[in-house]
Protein backbone atom coordinates (compact mmCIF):
# COMPACT_ATOMS: atom_id res chain seq x y z
CA UNK A 1 0.00 0.00 0.00
CA UNK A 2 2.86 2.53 0.44
CA UNK A 3 4.36 1.49 -2.49
CA UNK A 4 1.15 2.57 -4.69
CA UNK A 5 0.99 5.83 -2.26
CA UNK A 6 4.59 6.82 -3.64
CA UNK A 7 3.55 5.70 -7.05
CA UNK A 8 0.73 7.53 -7.28
CA UNK A 9 2.24 10.55 -5.79
CA UNK A 10 6.02 10.61 -7.13
CA UNK A 11 4.35 12.04 -11.17
CA UNK A 12 2.62 15.03 -9.62
CA UNK A 13 5.93 15.73 -7.17
CA UNK A 14 8.33 15.82 -10.62
CA UNK A 15 5.40 17.34 -12.15
CA UNK A 16 6.01 20.20 -9.48
CA UNK A 17 9.52 20.07 -9.67
CA UNK A 18 9.68 20.70 -13.05
CA UNK A 19 6.98 23.38 -13.10
CA UNK A 20 9.14 25.15 -10.56
CA UNK A 21 11.96 24.99 -12.68
CA UNK A 22 10.63 26.37 -15.69
CA UNK A 23 8.84 29.43 -13.04
CA UNK A 24 11.96 30.00 -11.77
CA UNK A 25 13.93 30.16 -15.40
CA UNK A 26 11.08 32.21 -17.17
CA UNK A 27 11.30 35.08 -13.95
CA UNK A 28 14.89 34.79 -14.76
CA UNK A 29 14.09 36.17 -18.19
CA UNK A 30 11.63 38.66 -17.48
CA UNK A 31 13.98 39.64 -14.97
CA UNK A 32 16.96 40.49 -17.54
CA UNK A 33 14.25 41.73 -20.16
CA UNK A 34 12.99 44.29 -18.19
CA UNK A 35 16.39 45.10 -16.97
CA UNK A 36 17.43 45.46 -20.34
CA UNK A 37 14.16 47.52 -21.50
CA UNK A 38 15.06 50.32 -18.45
CA UNK A 39 18.35 50.29 -19.66
CA UNK A 40 17.31 51.39 -23.08
CA UNK A 41 14.50 53.60 -21.87
CA UNK A 42 17.27 55.96 -19.78
CA UNK A 43 19.37 55.95 -23.20
CA UNK A 44 16.96 56.84 -25.32
CA UNK A 45 15.36 59.52 -22.75
CA UNK A 46 19.37 60.86 -22.23
CA UNK A 47 20.17 61.03 -26.11
CA UNK A 48 16.45 62.89 -26.20
CA UNK A 49 17.76 65.30 -24.11
CA UNK A 50 21.04 65.81 -25.61
CA UNK A 51 19.11 66.02 -29.25
CA UNK A 52 16.42 68.62 -28.58
CA UNK A 53 19.60 70.80 -26.69
CA UNK A 54 21.87 70.64 -29.37
CA UNK A 55 19.27 70.23 -32.24
CA UNK A 56 16.04 70.43 -31.47
CA UNK A 57 16.34 74.16 -31.09
CA UNK A 58 18.02 74.96 -34.05
CA UNK A 59 14.90 73.50 -35.74
CA UNK A 60 12.80 75.69 -33.90
CA UNK A 61 14.86 78.93 -35.18
CA UNK A 62 15.16 77.64 -38.47
CA UNK A 63 11.30 76.44 -38.87
CA UNK A 64 10.55 80.28 -37.26
CA UNK A 65 12.75 81.79 -39.66
CA UNK A 66 11.11 79.89 -42.95
CA UNK A 67 7.57 81.11 -41.81
CA UNK A 68 8.67 84.33 -41.55
CA UNK A 69 10.03 84.89 -44.89
CA UNK A 70 6.87 83.06 -46.27
CA UNK A 71 4.39 85.76 -44.70
CA UNK A 72 6.51 88.45 -46.13
CA UNK A 73 6.46 86.55 -49.23
CA UNK A 74 2.17 87.39 -48.79
CA UNK A 75 2.85 91.05 -48.57
CA UNK A 76 4.75 90.55 -51.78
CA UNK A 77 2.68 88.62 -53.93
CA UNK A 78 -0.21 88.93 -52.74
CA UNK A 79 -1.31 85.12 -53.77
CA UNK A 80 -3.34 82.86 -52.31
CA UNK A 81 -0.49 80.11 -52.86
CA UNK A 82 1.43 82.56 -50.83
CA UNK A 83 -1.22 82.62 -48.05
CA UNK A 84 -1.34 78.87 -48.23
CA UNK A 85 2.41 78.32 -48.22
CA UNK A 86 2.65 81.47 -45.12
CA UNK A 87 0.20 78.90 -43.23
CA UNK A 88 1.92 75.57 -43.50
CA UNK A 89 5.12 77.17 -42.86
CA UNK A 90 3.42 79.10 -39.23
CA UNK A 91 1.87 75.56 -38.12
CA UNK A 92 5.12 73.50 -38.85
CA UNK A 93 7.04 76.33 -36.64
CA UNK A 94 4.91 76.45 -33.96
CA UNK A 95 4.84 72.60 -33.65
CA UNK A 96 8.23 72.91 -33.62
CA UNK A 97 8.62 75.28 -31.85
CA UNK A 98 6.09 73.85 -28.74
CA UNK A 99 8.14 70.18 -29.49
CA UNK A 100 11.86 71.80 -28.92
CA UNK A 101 10.79 74.78 -26.55
CA UNK A 102 8.33 72.84 -24.59
CA UNK A 103 11.11 69.86 -23.93
CA UNK A 104 12.79 70.40 -20.64
CA UNK A 105 13.24 67.72 -18.58
CA UNK A 106 14.38 69.84 -15.20
CA UNK A 107 10.98 71.37 -15.41
CA UNK A 108 9.23 67.96 -15.65
CA UNK A 109 7.11 67.54 -12.46
CA UNK A 110 5.60 64.22 -11.81
CA UNK A 111 2.01 64.88 -10.59
CA UNK A 112 -0.41 61.61 -11.06
CA UNK A 113 -4.05 61.59 -11.52
CA UNK A 114 -5.69 60.20 -8.12
CA UNK A 115 -6.95 56.77 -10.39
CA UNK A 116 -3.66 56.29 -11.04
CA UNK A 117 -2.78 56.52 -6.78
CA UNK A 118 -5.60 54.60 -6.08
CA UNK A 119 -4.36 51.73 -8.45
CA UNK A 120 -0.95 51.91 -7.73
CA UNK A 121 -2.13 51.46 -3.99
CA UNK A 122 -4.20 48.53 -4.64
CA UNK A 123 -1.52 46.80 -6.38
CA UNK A 124 1.29 47.85 -3.65
CA UNK A 125 -1.54 46.43 -1.30
CA UNK A 126 -0.88 43.02 -2.60
CA UNK A 127 2.27 42.04 -4.22
CA UNK A 128 4.84 44.44 -1.67
CA UNK A 129 7.80 41.93 -0.70
CA UNK A 130 6.47 42.09 3.06
CA UNK A 131 3.56 39.97 2.33
CA UNK A 132 5.61 37.20 0.60
CA UNK A 133 4.98 33.63 1.67
CA UNK A 134 8.43 31.80 1.22
CA UNK A 135 11.83 33.98 -0.43
CA UNK A 136 11.04 32.53 -3.60
CA UNK A 137 8.09 34.64 -3.65
CA UNK A 138 9.52 37.73 -1.95
CA UNK A 139 12.07 37.75 -4.97
CA UNK A 140 8.79 37.54 -7.39
CA UNK A 141 7.22 40.26 -4.83
CA UNK A 142 10.01 42.73 -5.14
CA UNK A 143 10.79 42.13 -8.99
CA UNK A 144 7.01 43.24 -9.37
CA UNK A 145 7.48 46.15 -6.69
CA UNK A 146 10.11 47.29 -9.13
CA UNK A 147 7.87 47.18 -12.09
CA UNK A 148 5.14 48.71 -10.68
CA UNK A 149 6.95 51.46 -9.31
CA UNK A 150 8.29 51.89 -13.12
CA UNK A 151 4.60 51.78 -14.27
CA UNK A 152 3.62 54.31 -11.99
CA UNK A 153 6.28 56.68 -12.51
CA UNK A 154 5.40 56.41 -16.25
CA UNK A 155 1.51 57.19 -15.44
CA UNK A 156 1.13 53.55 -17.35
CA UNK A 157 -2.35 52.44 -16.61
CA UNK A 158 -2.63 49.12 -18.26
CA UNK A 159 0.48 47.97 -17.03
CA UNK A 160 -0.67 48.43 -13.16
CA UNK A 161 -4.29 46.99 -14.14
CA UNK A 162 -2.33 44.13 -15.12
CA UNK A 163 -0.69 43.25 -12.35
CA UNK A 164 -3.05 43.92 -10.02
CA UNK A 165 -5.60 41.05 -12.31
CA UNK A 166 -2.76 38.63 -12.36
CA UNK A 167 -2.60 38.76 -8.66
CA UNK A 168 -6.05 38.33 -8.49
CA UNK A 169 -6.74 35.65 -10.95
CA UNK A 170 -3.72 33.32 -9.48
CA UNK A 171 -5.14 34.37 -5.53
CA UNK A 172 -8.42 34.17 -5.78
CA UNK A 173 -9.53 31.90 -8.94
CA UNK A 174 -6.85 29.31 -8.29
CA UNK A 175 -7.54 28.89 -4.46
CA UNK A 176 -5.94 25.73 -2.75
CA UNK A 177 -3.18 23.79 -1.44
CA UNK A 178 -3.60 20.34 -3.34
CA UNK A 179 -0.43 19.31 -6.04
CA UNK A 180 -2.98 19.55 -8.92
CA UNK A 181 -3.90 23.56 -7.57
CA UNK A 182 -0.13 23.79 -7.57
CA UNK A 183 0.36 22.72 -10.86
CA UNK A 184 -2.27 24.88 -12.63
CA UNK A 185 -1.17 27.89 -9.99
CA UNK A 186 2.40 27.65 -11.40
CA UNK A 187 1.67 26.87 -15.05
CA UNK A 188 -0.32 30.39 -14.78
CA UNK A 189 2.16 32.15 -13.45
CA UNK A 190 4.48 31.06 -16.64
CA UNK A 191 1.93 31.54 -18.90
CA UNK A 192 1.85 35.63 -17.18
CA UNK A 193 5.61 35.61 -17.37
CA UNK A 194 5.85 34.64 -21.51
CA UNK A 195 3.12 37.00 -21.81
CA UNK A 196 5.40 40.06 -19.72
CA UNK A 197 8.23 38.83 -22.02
CA UNK A 198 6.32 39.45 -25.37
CA UNK A 199 4.92 42.57 -24.14
CA UNK A 200 8.66 43.90 -23.13
CA UNK A 201 10.15 42.71 -26.33
CA UNK A 202 7.43 44.46 -28.47
CA UNK A 203 8.24 47.88 -26.89
CA UNK A 204 11.39 47.32 -27.36
CA UNK A 205 10.97 47.09 -30.90
CA UNK A 206 8.76 49.89 -30.92
CA UNK A 207 11.19 52.25 -29.06
CA UNK A 208 13.82 51.25 -31.46
CA UNK A 209 11.50 51.84 -34.51
CA UNK A 210 10.84 55.25 -33.30
CA UNK A 211 12.12 58.51 -35.23
CA UNK A 212 14.31 59.20 -31.63
CA UNK A 213 15.43 55.86 -31.80
CA UNK A 214 16.68 55.21 -35.36
CA UNK A 215 18.62 58.54 -34.38
CA UNK A 216 20.07 57.45 -31.61
CA UNK A 217 21.12 53.69 -33.50
CA UNK A 218 22.53 56.61 -36.59
CA UNK A 219 24.34 58.38 -34.07
CA UNK A 220 26.33 55.40 -32.83
CA UNK A 221 27.30 53.93 -36.25
CA UNK A 222 28.88 57.39 -37.10
CA UNK A 223 30.31 57.31 -33.01
CA UNK A 224 31.59 54.26 -34.43
CA UNK A 225 33.47 55.92 -37.44
CA UNK A 226 34.34 58.80 -35.19
CA UNK A 227 31.89 61.51 -35.82
CA UNK A 228 29.25 62.87 -33.99
CA UNK A 229 26.21 63.06 -36.42
CA UNK A 230 24.13 65.29 -33.72
CA UNK A 231 27.35 68.26 -33.94
CA UNK A 232 27.14 67.44 -37.48
CA UNK A 233 23.44 68.48 -37.23
CA UNK A 234 23.52 71.41 -35.86
CA UNK A 235 26.63 72.79 -37.98
CA UNK A 236 24.38 72.03 -40.95
CA UNK A 237 21.77 73.89 -39.38
CA UNK A 238 23.47 76.83 -38.59
CA UNK A 239 24.22 77.53 -41.91
CA UNK A 240 20.67 76.87 -42.74
CA UNK A 241 19.57 79.27 -40.29
CA UNK A 242 22.34 81.75 -42.02
CA UNK A 243 20.67 80.93 -45.76
CA UNK A 244 17.69 81.69 -44.15
CA UNK A 245 18.22 85.15 -42.41
CA UNK A 246 19.41 86.58 -45.63
CA UNK A 247 16.76 85.36 -47.59
CA UNK A 248 14.73 87.45 -45.16
CA UNK A 249 16.31 90.17 -45.61
CA UNK A 250 16.47 89.98 -49.37
CA UNK A 251 12.50 89.24 -49.50
CA UNK A 252 12.20 92.54 -47.14
CA UNK A 253 14.07 94.28 -49.58
CA UNK A 254 11.84 93.60 -52.14
CA UNK A 255 8.83 94.63 -50.41
CA UNK A 256 10.69 98.39 -49.88
CA UNK A 257 11.74 98.20 -53.45
CA UNK A 258 7.81 97.68 -54.59
CA UNK A 259 6.73 100.22 -52.11
CA UNK A 260 4.69 97.64 -50.25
Amino acid sequence: MPAEIILQETPDAAALVDKREQLAAVRTTLAERESELAQLRAQLKAFEDRYFRQVGVLYAVLDELEARIAEREVDLYDSDAARSRAKEARQRAQETRDAALGHDPEAEEFDPPPSLKTLFRDVAKRIHPDFARDEAEQQHFTLLMARANQAYRRGDIEVLQRLLDDYREISSSIAGEDAATELLRLTRQIQHAQRDIANLDAEQHTLMASEIGQLHLDTEAAAGEHRDLLTELATSLRDQIADAKYRFEFVTRQIYAHGR
